[in-house]
């Protein structure tokens, strides 16, 4: 692995991109933040969140955590950093970067997300096959939805935070309404794993917590 971050310019695809300071790890993802001058990103198999600054080309600062971080975001007014990493979600102050929010979460997390149009909640979701929704000022859970099969990779709001995605180890992307949770238990059990959520989804699946699943579409 390289562990190069490479930036392109749109405007001129034959010029040659420019090259930041190598990340010290492989780099998992990478987000734009503070008007594209900054850029987040996080590595597969080390510990926290680098920030490089583009103008200069290098890593200005790393936000520490304990565990290896599995996703981050920024929200949509530029305000938090969201990070999953083991059993925490935290939330960053994206200017001054100091901890808003740590929360312990009831397992290991695999993504998090910020309600993005009033940032009252949040949603996780991790090992134990369920997205759960949380109250973002007190960390108390106030929804789950149960369907997936496998773990949970990932989970995303839509802008406008009427619905969000989660993607799992189950092979199916799920997308659910934001409305009140349905409580309902939904059999986990017997399952079989598909390919990771990273491989190619061999389903899709519309999800509405107070209607049954719905697959559409079937493969290459």
């Amino acid at each position: 692995m390289e562990k190069v971050l490479r930036i392109y310019d749109l405007n001129r695809p034959d010029a040659p991109p420019r090259e930041a300071e190598k990340s010290p790890g492989s780099v998992r993802t990478i987000a734009w933040l503070h008007s594209d001058q900054t850029i987040l990103g996080f590595c597969t198999d080390m510990g926290g969140v680098r920030l490089w600054d583009v103008r200069i080309g290098t890593i200005v600062r790393t936000l520490e955590t304990k565990s290896s971080v599995t996703s981050a975001e920024v929200s949509q007014d530029g305000r938090y950093i969201t990070t999953a990493d083991g059993s925490s979600v935290k939330f960053w102050d994206a200017n001054h970067f100091g901890f808003v929010k740590i929360y312990n979460m009831p397992c290991v997390m695999g993504s998090a997300s910020l309600e993005p149009k009033y940032g009252k909640k949040f949603i996780a979701g991790g090992e134990y096959m369920w997205i759960r929704a949380f109250d973002f000022h007190t960390g108390e859970e106030v929804g789950c939805n149960k369907g997936h099969h496998g773990p949970v990779h990932y989970v995303h709001f839509s802008p406008g935070g009427e619905s969000y995605a989660s993607g799992s180890e189950d092979g199916t992307i799920r997308i659910w309404q934001s409305g009140p949770s349905n409580n309902t238990e939904q059999e986990t059990s017997g399952a079989n794993v598909a390919a990771d959520v990273t491989q190619q989804i061999e389903k899709f699946h519309i999800t509405d917590e107070d209607k049954n699943d719905q697959e559409v579409a079937g493969a290459n």
